[in-house]
Protein backbone atom coordinates (compact mmCIF):
# COMPACT_ATOMS: atom_id res chain seq x y z
CA UNK A 1 0.00 0.00 0.00
CA UNK A 2 2.81 2.25 0.99
CA UNK A 3 4.62 1.76 -2.14
CA UNK A 4 1.46 2.45 -4.54
CA UNK A 5 1.08 5.67 -2.57
CA UNK A 6 4.42 6.79 -3.83
CA UNK A 7 4.25 6.09 -6.51
CA UNK A 8 0.92 7.91 -7.19
CA UNK A 9 2.46 11.16 -5.35
CA UNK A 10 5.40 10.43 -7.79
CA UNK A 11 3.28 10.33 -11.03
CA UNK A 12 1.10 13.60 -9.55
CA UNK A 13 4.40 15.28 -8.98
CA UNK A 14 5.65 14.37 -12.98
CA UNK A 15 2.01 15.55 -14.38
CA UNK A 16 2.37 19.15 -12.04
CA UNK A 17 5.89 19.16 -14.00
CA UNK A 18 4.76 18.40 -17.25
CA UNK A 19 1.88 21.10 -16.82
CA UNK A 20 4.14 23.57 -16.19
CA UNK A 21 2.83 24.34 -12.90
CA UNK A 22 5.35 26.87 -11.91
CA UNK A 23 3.84 29.41 -14.17
CA UNK A 24 0.15 27.85 -14.51
CA UNK A 25 -1.01 30.60 -11.93
CA UNK A 26 -0.34 33.34 -13.90
CA UNK A 27 -2.87 31.79 -17.10
CA UNK A 28 -5.11 31.27 -14.17
CA UNK A 29 -5.28 34.65 -13.01
CA UNK A 30 -5.67 36.26 -16.77
CA UNK A 31 -9.70 35.44 -17.14
CA UNK A 32 -9.96 36.36 -13.28
CA UNK A 33 -8.19 39.62 -14.08
CA UNK A 34 -10.64 40.40 -16.79
CA UNK A 35 -13.57 40.10 -14.64
CA UNK A 36 -12.04 42.21 -11.77
CA UNK A 37 -11.63 44.92 -14.63
CA UNK A 38 -15.72 44.88 -15.20
CA UNK A 39 -16.35 44.99 -11.45
CA UNK A 40 -17.11 41.29 -10.63
CA UNK A 41 -16.07 39.79 -7.50
CA UNK A 42 -18.27 37.04 -6.69
CA UNK A 43 -15.25 34.40 -5.01
CA UNK A 44 -17.49 31.33 -6.51
CA UNK A 45 -17.10 32.66 -10.34
CA UNK A 46 -13.33 33.96 -9.97
CA UNK A 47 -12.14 30.82 -8.45
CA UNK A 48 -13.99 28.99 -11.51
CA UNK A 49 -12.75 31.40 -13.85
CA UNK A 50 -9.30 30.72 -12.51
CA UNK A 51 -9.46 27.04 -12.90
CA UNK A 52 -10.62 27.37 -16.72
CA UNK A 53 -7.76 29.50 -16.76
CA UNK A 54 -5.34 26.63 -14.92
CA UNK A 55 -6.92 24.10 -17.40
CA UNK A 56 -6.33 25.94 -20.83
CA UNK A 57 -2.59 26.81 -19.72
CA UNK A 58 -2.20 23.00 -19.28
CA UNK A 59 -3.53 22.35 -22.27
CA UNK A 60 -1.47 24.78 -24.03
CA UNK A 61 1.93 23.77 -22.43
CA UNK A 62 1.63 19.93 -22.43
CA UNK A 63 0.37 20.01 -26.53
CA UNK A 64 3.52 22.20 -26.96
CA UNK A 65 5.67 19.35 -25.55
CA UNK A 66 4.31 17.09 -27.19
CA UNK A 67 4.51 19.18 -30.55
CA UNK A 68 8.45 19.85 -30.08
CA UNK A 69 9.36 16.63 -28.27
CA UNK A 70 11.41 15.48 -31.21
CA UNK A 71 13.67 18.61 -31.14
CA UNK A 72 13.11 18.95 -26.95
CA UNK A 73 15.02 15.36 -26.66
CA UNK A 74 18.25 16.20 -28.03
CA UNK A 75 19.04 18.96 -25.40
CA UNK A 76 20.10 17.70 -21.95
CA UNK A 77 19.35 20.63 -20.09
CA UNK A 78 15.45 19.67 -20.53
CA UNK A 79 15.98 16.14 -19.22
CA UNK A 80 13.68 16.92 -16.38
CA UNK A 81 11.07 17.41 -18.67
CA UNK A 82 8.61 14.01 -18.08
CA UNK A 83 8.45 13.11 -21.81
CA UNK A 84 12.28 13.43 -22.30
CA UNK A 85 12.93 11.47 -18.88
CA UNK A 86 10.58 8.97 -20.59
CA UNK A 87 8.34 9.52 -17.24
CA UNK A 88 4.99 9.97 -19.11
CA UNK A 89 4.52 8.20 -22.18
CA UNK A 90 3.71 10.98 -25.34
CA UNK A 91 -0.22 8.75 -25.51
CA UNK A 92 -0.68 9.50 -21.49
CA UNK A 93 0.21 12.93 -22.28
CA UNK A 94 -2.13 13.33 -25.57
CA UNK A 95 -4.81 12.04 -22.99
CA UNK A 96 -3.70 14.18 -20.21
CA UNK A 97 -3.69 17.45 -22.40
CA UNK A 98 -7.17 16.39 -24.03
CA UNK A 99 -8.58 15.89 -20.99
CA UNK A 100 -7.59 19.58 -19.46
CA UNK A 101 -9.06 20.82 -23.03
CA UNK A 102 -12.25 19.02 -22.81
CA UNK A 103 -12.87 20.13 -19.10
CA UNK A 104 -12.11 23.43 -19.20
CA UNK A 105 -14.24 24.04 -21.82
CA UNK A 106 -16.95 22.02 -20.27
CA UNK A 107 -16.75 24.56 -17.05
CA UNK A 108 -16.88 27.80 -19.57
CA UNK A 109 -19.87 26.44 -21.46
CA UNK A 110 -21.30 26.33 -17.79
CA UNK A 111 -19.79 29.45 -16.52
CA UNK A 112 -21.32 31.28 -19.76
CA UNK A 113 -24.70 29.28 -19.57
CA UNK A 114 -25.38 30.21 -15.72
CA UNK A 115 -24.24 33.71 -16.04
CA UNK A 116 -25.24 35.37 -19.37
CA UNK A 117 -25.52 33.56 -22.77
CA UNK A 118 -23.27 31.26 -24.81
CA UNK A 119 -22.17 34.30 -26.95
CA UNK A 120 -20.05 36.08 -26.85
CA UNK A 121 -18.02 34.57 -23.59
CA UNK A 122 -17.71 30.70 -24.69
CA UNK A 123 -17.39 31.51 -28.39
CA UNK A 124 -14.58 33.74 -27.02
CA UNK A 125 -12.95 31.19 -24.87
CA UNK A 126 -13.13 28.41 -28.33
CA UNK A 127 -11.26 30.76 -29.97
CA UNK A 128 -8.43 31.53 -27.20
CA UNK A 129 -8.02 27.27 -27.12
CA UNK A 130 -7.82 27.61 -30.85
CA UNK A 131 -4.58 30.16 -31.13
CA UNK A 132 -3.33 28.20 -28.74
CA UNK A 133 -3.52 25.28 -30.42
CA UNK A 134 -2.59 26.67 -33.75
CA UNK A 135 0.56 28.31 -31.93
CA UNK A 136 1.77 25.20 -30.63
CA UNK A 137 1.56 23.04 -34.55
CA UNK A 138 3.25 25.92 -35.72
CA UNK A 139 5.51 27.69 -33.59
CA UNK A 140 8.73 26.58 -34.23
CA UNK A 141 7.98 26.32 -38.14
CA UNK A 142 6.60 29.98 -38.39
CA UNK A 143 8.52 33.25 -37.36
CA UNK A 144 6.23 35.80 -35.22
CA UNK A 145 3.59 32.99 -34.22
CA UNK A 146 4.48 34.12 -30.81
CA UNK A 147 1.54 36.97 -32.06
CA UNK A 148 -0.69 34.28 -32.06
CA UNK A 149 -0.33 33.03 -28.87
CA UNK A 150 -0.26 36.45 -27.29
CA UNK A 151 -3.83 36.97 -29.23
CA UNK A 152 -5.18 33.56 -27.28
CA UNK A 153 -4.45 35.50 -23.74
CA UNK A 154 -5.55 38.50 -25.16
CA UNK A 155 -8.87 36.63 -25.34
CA UNK A 156 -8.78 34.49 -22.30
CA UNK A 157 -9.13 37.59 -20.51
CA UNK A 158 -11.23 39.05 -22.55
CA UNK A 159 -13.42 35.62 -21.84
CA UNK A 160 -13.36 36.60 -18.22
CA UNK A 161 -14.25 40.33 -19.03
CA UNK A 162 -17.68 38.54 -21.05
CA UNK A 163 -19.04 36.35 -18.78
CA UNK A 164 -21.44 38.71 -17.12
CA UNK A 165 -22.40 40.63 -20.64
CA UNK A 166 -24.56 39.53 -23.50
CA UNK A 167 -22.59 42.10 -25.93
CA UNK A 168 -18.64 43.36 -26.13
CA UNK A 169 -20.33 46.66 -26.59
CA UNK A 170 -20.56 46.70 -22.28
CA UNK A 171 -16.95 45.23 -21.60
CA UNK A 172 -15.40 48.39 -19.74
CA UNK A 173 -12.37 50.51 -21.11
CA UNK A 174 -10.17 49.36 -18.39
CA UNK A 175 -10.87 45.64 -19.20
CA UNK A 176 -9.90 45.98 -22.90
CA UNK A 177 -6.70 47.76 -21.32
CA UNK A 178 -5.78 44.73 -19.08
CA UNK A 179 -6.73 42.66 -21.80
CA UNK A 180 -4.04 44.23 -24.16
CA UNK A 181 -1.77 44.49 -21.30
CA UNK A 182 -2.23 40.91 -20.63
CA UNK A 183 -1.15 40.19 -24.45
CA UNK A 184 1.38 42.18 -24.98
CA UNK A 185 3.25 40.81 -21.75
CA UNK A 186 2.95 37.11 -23.27
CA UNK A 187 4.09 38.62 -26.71
CA UNK A 188 7.31 39.91 -25.11
CA UNK A 189 7.74 36.79 -22.59
CA UNK A 190 7.61 34.65 -26.24
CA UNK A 191 9.62 36.12 -28.18
CA UNK A 192 12.44 37.71 -26.19
CA UNK A 193 12.44 34.81 -22.85
CA UNK A 194 11.22 31.97 -24.72
CA UNK A 195 13.48 32.98 -27.64
CA UNK A 196 16.57 33.26 -25.73
CA UNK A 197 16.48 30.20 -23.40
CA UNK A 198 15.92 28.25 -26.53
CA UNK A 199 17.85 29.43 -28.80
CA UNK A 200 21.00 27.55 -28.83
CA UNK A 201 18.55 24.13 -29.31
CA UNK A 202 16.07 25.78 -32.22
CA UNK A 203 19.51 27.06 -33.89
CA UNK A 204 21.13 23.88 -33.98
CA UNK A 205 17.82 22.21 -35.32
CA UNK A 206 17.11 24.90 -37.97
CA UNK A 207 13.47 26.24 -35.97
CA UNK A 208 12.36 28.90 -37.68
CA UNK A 209 11.81 31.44 -34.59
CA UNK A 210 12.19 35.12 -34.44
CA UNK A 211 15.14 35.01 -32.45
CA UNK A 212 16.47 32.17 -35.07
CA UNK A 213 15.84 35.19 -38.11
CA UNK A 214 16.96 38.36 -36.43
CA UNK A 215 20.61 36.70 -35.76
CA UNK A 216 20.63 35.38 -32.04
CA UNK A 217 23.30 32.81 -31.83
CA UNK A 218 24.95 30.59 -29.77
CA UNK A 219 28.58 30.36 -30.59
CA UNK A 220 30.88 27.87 -28.48
CA UNK A 221 28.56 28.68 -25.51
CA UNK A 222 28.87 32.77 -26.12
CA UNK A 223 25.85 34.30 -26.88
CA UNK A 224 25.14 37.00 -29.48
CA UNK A 225 22.06 39.04 -29.37
CA UNK A 226 21.78 41.45 -32.34
CA UNK A 227 20.84 44.86 -31.72
CA UNK A 228 17.61 44.38 -33.88
CA UNK A 229 16.08 42.08 -31.66
CA UNK A 230 17.47 44.20 -28.33
CA UNK A 231 15.22 47.05 -29.79
CA UNK A 232 12.28 44.66 -30.56
CA UNK A 233 12.55 43.69 -26.72
CA UNK A 234 12.88 47.34 -25.11
CA UNK A 235 10.09 48.64 -27.33
CA UNK A 236 7.33 45.75 -26.24
CA UNK A 237 8.81 46.66 -22.92
CA UNK A 238 7.60 50.05 -23.04
CA UNK A 239 4.84 49.95 -25.01
CA UNK A 240 3.88 47.35 -22.34
CA UNK A 241 4.46 49.86 -19.60
CA UNK A 242 2.87 52.99 -22.02
CA UNK A 243 -0.32 50.86 -21.61
CA UNK A 244 -0.42 50.38 -17.37
CA UNK A 245 -0.11 54.12 -17.38
CA UNK A 246 -2.97 55.21 -19.73
CA UNK A 247 -6.29 54.69 -17.64
CA UNK A 248 -5.48 57.20 -15.86
CA UNK A 249 -5.37 59.96 -18.13
CA UNK A 250 -8.19 57.99 -20.52
CA UNK A 251 -10.59 57.12 -17.81
CA UNK A 252 -12.53 59.79 -16.49
CA UNK A 253 -12.90 59.15 -12.69
CA UNK A 254 -10.38 55.88 -12.75
CA UNK A 255 -8.44 56.25 -9.50
CA UNK A 256 -9.68 59.20 -7.74
CA UNK A 257 -8.83 58.74 -4.47
CA UNK A 258 -5.67 60.39 -4.50
CA UNK A 259 -3.89 58.46 -1.43
CA UNK A 260 -4.11 54.97 -3.76
CA UNK A 261 -3.57 56.93 -7.32
CA UNK A 262 0.14 57.60 -5.43
CA UNK A 263 0.44 53.75 -4.14
CA UNK A 264 -0.01 52.98 -8.02
CA UNK A 265 1.80 55.25 -9.18
CA UNK A 266 5.26 54.35 -6.76
CA UNK A 267 4.48 50.66 -7.57
CA UNK A 268 4.07 51.50 -11.02
CA UNK A 269 7.34 52.80 -11.69
CA UNK A 270 9.29 50.78 -9.24
CA UNK A 271 7.72 47.37 -10.77
CA UNK A 272 8.64 49.21 -14.50
CA UNK A 273 12.19 49.49 -13.24
CA UNK A 274 12.68 46.08 -11.85
CA UNK A 275 11.31 45.14 -14.84
CA UNK A 276 13.50 46.72 -17.39
CA UNK A 277 16.49 45.34 -15.32
CA UNK A 278 15.79 41.99 -15.46
CA UNK A 279 15.30 42.60 -19.58
CA UNK A 280 18.53 44.28 -19.28
CA UNK A 281 20.11 40.87 -17.70
CA UNK A 282 18.42 38.80 -19.80
CA UNK A 283 19.60 40.58 -22.99
CA UNK A 284 23.55 40.94 -21.94
CA UNK A 285 24.09 37.94 -20.84
CA UNK A 286 27.66 36.79 -22.87
CA UNK A 287 27.59 33.01 -21.78
CA UNK A 288 24.66 30.88 -22.72
CA UNK A 289 23.40 29.38 -19.32
CA UNK A 290 20.16 28.45 -19.47
CA UNK A 291 19.97 28.39 -15.59
CA UNK A 292 20.87 31.84 -15.40
CA UNK A 293 18.27 32.68 -18.47
CA UNK A 294 15.91 30.41 -15.95
CA UNK A 295 16.81 32.63 -13.05
CA UNK A 296 16.33 36.06 -14.52
CA UNK A 297 12.98 34.92 -17.33
CA UNK A 298 11.06 33.80 -13.41
CA UNK A 299 12.03 37.08 -12.22
CA UNK A 300 11.23 39.20 -14.87
CA UNK A 301 7.62 36.51 -14.99
CA UNK A 302 6.35 38.14 -11.69
CA UNK A 303 7.37 41.44 -11.94
CA UNK A 304 6.14 41.85 -15.66
CA UNK A 305 2.91 40.29 -14.66
CA UNK A 306 2.51 42.21 -11.17
CA UNK A 307 1.89 45.93 -13.30
CA UNK A 308 -1.83 44.71 -13.87
CA UNK A 309 -3.04 43.39 -10.37
CA UNK A 310 -1.77 47.26 -9.36
CA UNK A 311 -3.56 49.01 -12.54
CA UNK A 312 -6.50 47.12 -11.22
CA UNK A 313 -6.21 48.57 -7.57
CA UNK A 314 -8.43 51.50 -9.37
CA UNK A 315 -11.41 49.09 -9.30
CA UNK A 316 -10.62 47.59 -5.64
CA UNK A 317 -7.37 48.13 -3.49
CA UNK A 318 -7.40 44.14 -3.15
CA UNK A 319 -6.41 43.15 -6.47
CA UNK A 320 -3.11 43.70 -5.33
CA UNK A 321 -3.75 40.65 -3.51
CA UNK A 322 -3.49 38.70 -6.94
CA UNK A 323 0.27 39.29 -7.61
CA UNK A 324 1.25 37.26 -4.12
CA UNK A 325 -0.99 34.12 -5.93
CA UNK A 326 1.76 33.48 -8.75
CA UNK A 327 4.55 34.17 -6.52
CA UNK A 328 3.59 32.05 -4.29
CA UNK A 329 2.68 28.88 -6.81
CA UNK A 330 6.04 29.74 -8.39
CA UNK A 331 8.11 29.55 -5.42
CA UNK A 332 6.24 26.07 -4.00
CA UNK A 333 6.22 24.78 -7.49
CA UNK A 334 9.71 25.18 -7.88
CA UNK A 335 10.89 23.83 -4.18
CA UNK A 336 8.84 20.41 -4.62
CA UNK A 337 9.43 19.77 -7.91
CA UNK A 338 12.71 20.95 -8.82
CA UNK A 339 14.86 21.90 -5.80
CA UNK A 340 15.54 24.96 -6.64
CA UNK A 341 13.75 28.62 -5.66
CA UNK A 342 13.56 30.40 -9.32
CA UNK A 343 14.84 28.44 -11.94
CA UNK A 344 12.40 25.89 -12.79
CA UNK A 345 13.94 23.25 -14.90
CA UNK A 346 11.13 22.24 -17.25
CA UNK A 347 11.07 26.28 -18.71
Amino acid sequence: MLILCIRFMFMIREYLKLARSFNAALTGISPVMGAIAIGEFDPVLLTLLFITGFLGHTWGFVFNDIMDYRIDREEKELSDRPLISGTISINRAKVFASSALITALLLGFYISYTNTSLYPSFIILVCSAICVTIYDLISKKIPLTDIILALSVFLLILYGASVKTKSLDNVSLLAWIICLVGGVQVLFMNIVAGGLKDIENDYRRGANTLAVKLGVRVINKELHVSTTYRVIAYVIQLFNIGLVFLPFFIIPGFSDNHLLRFTQWVLLVSISAMMLFFSYKLLSNQLFHRDTMRKYIGLHYYTNFALAPVLLMGVTPWAIIITILPALGFVLSNLTLHGTLLQPKTM
